[in-house]
């Protein structure tokens, strides 16, 4: 959530940057600004009243020890005016408090001015491309048919049981998914990240505190009884635990990894780019997450953009490095990079994670603060990772080191695996 202040004082830099996402928000700014111009007389007004009713108090005391009672019980009429009015006030107040609220949860984050302008991912900018695409001398299978084929993952089972999107990994298809899962987090311990297991539900204030409310409440799955959510990302669960936090300098950097199953809706998703493990409800990733000094999120943005980086050429995969357009920007993000990875057999490429610096967008959400050098409060910045999501590397690896008689087993694998082929 953006800072009044830093609205009030920078309103023409966010018109112009929100021009990035193709957002025209002058109106709901002004909208901002004027209920924050009510919001301050009105706190006014009630402090003004509140001081007035100590005074009438104090001098209520000193009538009544000197025995002038009349003129106390006169005094205490006006105090009784002066409650109500400001009860009123405070009515008012909250309801001024929670409009404004309102609308600055409708307000995206500002994009870095890096950020391209453009609409869709069509409009990203690839600022690097590493690894060669294989190419086979016999016709690629894609992973559907190759997961058939050597009865690695049960689609239709999968279908059967909950619905589309929620495949059953068998066999040597389920031990290459834990070896994914363990090879990443333990790459990420080697990194300085702190593993961590969250809930893989949240509450509303969670989802309120990393954006994922209500921007993306139609993507999550709610479950209306307890009020919770099943988790988008682990970023949710692992940034909160954060929330209503005051840290010291001293403390920086957090780091903290997970492991989760993801839950998302999708709702829209259709075609050819729904097949397969390409977009699932139920999916696993590996997290990573930082709490960072502000002078220093842009510095850590950069080392987690290449621990990505050196996941994928452990794995010898090809990829690329977006650097997303407005358009394509999510809510809560100033700066995000997007990596892919090059499909063989579907001869596209496909995002396998997003890591993202958030500033201080959810760290005002957050209440995410930290005591400086000169003992004064200020927002944390905060970053996330997909390092990595694994239905996508999984479809990338089956496609990418597929032979005629078989997939072979990156490397780097085996010890996770303990075979070197199927």
């Amino acid at each position: 959530m953006l800072q009044l202040p830093f609205i009030k004082e920078n309103k023409a830099l966010i018109v112009e940057r929100y021009k990035k996402r193709n957002l025209e928000a002058r109106e709901t700014l002004d909208q901002v600004i004027e209920k924050d111009n009510d919001r301050v007389k009105t706190q006014q007004a009630l402090d003004q009243q509140l001081a007035e009713s100590n005074k009438l108090a104090k001098e209520i005391g000193d009538l009544f020890k000197s025995g002038r009672a009349s003129e106390a019980n006169e005094l205490k009429e006006k105090t009784a005016q002066l409650k109500e009015s400001s009860a009123a006030l405070k009515d008012k107040l909250a309801e001024i408090e929670e409009s404004l609220k309102q609308l600055l949860y409708l307000l995206p984050n500002v994009p870095n001015v890096i950020v391209p302008q453009g609409k869709s991912d069509a409009d990203n900018k690839i600022i690097e491309e590493k690894g060669s695409v294989p190419n086979f001398g016999f016709t690629a299978l894609p992973h559907w048919d190759l997961a058939k084929k050597y009865d690695l993952i049960d689609f239709e089972t999968g279908v059967k049981i909950t619905g589309a999107g929620f495949p059953i990994y068998k066999g040597k298809g389920a031990i290459l998914q834990r070896a994914l899962i363990n090879f990443f987090l333990d790459e990420a311990r080697d990194a300085g990240y702190e593993e961590v297991i969250p809930p893989h539900l949240v509450n509303e204030a969670s989802g309120y505190g990393t954006g994922q409310l209500p921007d993306k409440e139609g993507q999550m799955y709610h479950v209306g009884v307890d009020d919770l959510y099943l988790i988008p990302t682990a970023e949710v669960p692992v940034t909160n635990i954060y929330r209503d936090v005051i840290l010291k300098e001293s403390d920086f950097p957090i780091k903290n990894t997970a492991y989760t199953p993801c839950f998302r809706r999708e709702a829209g998703s259709y075609g050819k780019d729904v097949r397969g493990l390409n977009r699932l409800h139920q999916f696993d990733k590996v997290e990573i997450v930082q709490i960072q000094h502000p002078e220093k999120s842009y510095e850590a943005l950069d080392q987690m953009v290449a621990h990505v980086k050196g996941l994928l050429d452990k794995l010898g995969l090809p990829y690329r490095v977006a650097l997303l357009c407005g358009g394509d920007l999510g809510f809560t993000s100033v700066l995000t990079y997007d990596m892919e990875v090059y499909s063989a057999a579907q001869e596209k490429w496909l995002e396998v994670s997003s890591i993202s610096n958030f500033e201080t967008f959810q760290a005002n959400r957050l209440k995410l603060r930290f005591k400086n050098g000169d003992g004064k409060t200020e927002l944390a910045h905060t970053l996330n990772g997909s390092a990595l999501a694994l239905p996508r590397i999984l479809a990338a690896l089956l496609e990418n080191y597929q032979t005629e008689d078989g997939i072979a087993i990156p490397e780097v694998l085996v010890p996770y695996t303990r075979f070197n082929k199927i």
